[in-house]
């Protein structure tokens, strides 16, 4: 039997006297797009940075692949397969686009401490760097600071670093938010071509990327998971629609 891509069992986080994450059992399988969703303090990003290693748990386990990640720091999680993205992104503004992918690229690539090797001199590197961009829509902008991207571009450029490591579990905390309708269509093309084959696991606020893009659909709502299903059955699910599901698909309208 397969392991799971993904399976959180019981898993609590406590700040103090106030919990958070309360026992939540989730169970995701490989190739699978999962998005988590929730009304605001249901605590999916603490999920997140529980799964990641950012924050350490009060009860429970998280395994990748059937392997137990307690203790893990968050660079030891990722080089075990594991990536994420942040609500805000995380680029270096005066490199170019092309240095910041190629960044992402050195550990993977088994460049690791060689400080003294001429990474600008590895085709290799820049092969798969220039690969990678090709494959974001950024090729025509590979030369320019990353900073002066519009959003989406380093949207898009913050997935392809998370793609670059090469991990098969990708995590991406709410892609398209602040995006127009425009931006939102071109990301979630975008996440759709670069997470074939891969599992996704997304925090997303827009219904209509939600429903548009996840196999799967898991509610939270105060630390925990009321509902698992198929779009169309959290869609119907009287519980998530008294809790959450009403009010946003109202506010989308």
């Amino acid at each position: 039997m397969t392991a799971a891509a993904l399976e959180l069992d019981g898993l609590r986080k406590s700040f103090g006297k106030t919990e958070i994450i309360r026992g939540v059992n989730l169970s995701i399988a490989p190739g699978e797009r999962h998005a988590i969703i929730g009304p605001n303090g249901a605590g999916k990003s603490t999920l997140f940075n529980l799964i990641t290693g950012r924050f350490p748990n009060s009860g429970g386990k998280v395994s990748l692949h059937g392997n137990d990640l307690a203790g893990k720091a968050p660079f030891e999680i990722n080089r075990m397969g594991l990536s994420r993205s942040f609500q805000i992104t995380n680029i270096f503004p005066k490199m170019s686009v092309f240095e910041n992918v190629r960044c992402s690229l050195l550990w993977s690539k088994g460049y690791k401490y060689s400080f003294w090797t001429m990474v600008s001199k590895s085709q290799d590197l820049t092969d798969a760097a220039d690969a990678i961009l090709e494959q974001i829509n950024l090729t025509a902008r590979r030369d320019l600071p990353a900073g002066v991207l519009s959003y989406a571009e380093q949207r898009a450029l913050e997935i392809g670093i998370t793609m670059a490591g090469g991990a098969d579990v990708i995590m991406l905390d709410e892609p398209t938010a602040g995006m127009s309708h425009s931006e939102t269509d071109y990301i979630v093309d975008l996440i759709r071509k670069v997470t074939e084959n891969k599992t996704l696991i997304m925090v997303e606020h827009d219904m209509g990327v939600v429903f548009g893009l996840a196999d799967y659909i898991s509610v939270l709502v105060y630390g925990e998971i009321i509902a698992t299903g198929r779009p169309e059955e959290v869609r119907a699910n009287p519980k998530v629609q008294e809790a959450y599901l009403g009010a946003a698909l109202e506010e989308e309208h």
